[in-house]
């Protein structure tokens, strides 16, 4: 079961109480920036556990101004998209609330509290528009820190994410020539523990990189390990599939 930390209370508690009861996960964004855009990636990757786990999600987005803008970056980004909370009605008989918001707010008074750190750009003016050139890239290098630290960005760290997507995407394009494997129990398990465990897409991405090169692992169950963590990464790890380069 995917339990989270709780900034309301410093408790850690499921992500929702009711396995099969609908949970409305509310991001809640200023401008666009890249703290607002860690924000709703947090929230898409606490909807995308929950529906792994079979919970119904009723997502929503509280955002003051640039709301468009948001969403036209999140969907880059791989965010799948959030009603606007002005139109919508509260009250869906939901099991849970949880808010996704920047650590530094003051926290609403119920609800579950997912507190996310900062994200920002150490190289100049912050152009997230030209951060999304690569929208995989970014994904991964935000994916890849805490989320209860700062994320400070840079052209470096950028430059090692997107040779890290490349490599999967062409390792996995390479182990689907095999015969199909089952992703090892032991995999699976090490998998889900640490994106049940407040969501540690860090520890998430170390099973990858340990499935990546064990040696005595056949390429079928690398190819259907990535093809199952990427249900919760959406980094398009099976976009190089068929590319005959």
């Amino acid at each position: 079961m995917l339990r989270i930390l709780d900034a309301r209370t410093g408790e850690s508690v499921p992500a929702t109480p009711a396995r099969r009861g609908l949970t409305r996960v509310e991001a809640h964004a200023g401008g666009l920036d890249l703290t607002a855009l860690r924000v709703l990636l947090t929230a898409d990757l606490l909807v995308r556990a929950l529906e792994l786990s079979g919970t119904p999600v009723w997502t929503m987005l509280t955002a003051p101004r640039e709301q468009a803008e948001l969403g036209t970056a999140a969907t880059a980004l791989s965010i799948r998209p959030f009603e606007d909370s002005r139109d919508v009605a509260s009250g869906l008989g939901e099991a849970q609330v949880v808010h996704v918001r920047v650590a530094a707010e003051e926290p609403p008074t119920a609800g579950v509290v997912v507190a996310v750190a900062p994200a920002g750009w150490n190289g100049g003016g912050e152009d997230v528009q030209e951060l999304l050139t690569d929208p995989g890239a970014l994904r991964l290098a935000l994916l890849s820190v805490p989320r209860d630290e700062p994320a400070v960005l840079d052209a470096a760290a950028l430059e090692a994410a997107a040779r890290t997507a490349a490599e999967w995407r062409n390792g996995v394009a390479r182990w689907a020539n095999q015969p199909s494997r089952p992703v090892p129990d032991e995999v699976r398990t090490r998998l889900r523990a640490a994106w049940e465990d407040d969501l540690d897409l860090p520890g998430v991405l170390a099973v990858l990189r340990d499935v990546s090169s064990a040696p005595d692992l056949p390429d079928g169950a690398r190819f259907e390990t990535f093809l199952y963590a990427d249900r919760l990464l959406a980094l398009d790890l099976a976009g190089e599939l068929g590319n005959p380069g």
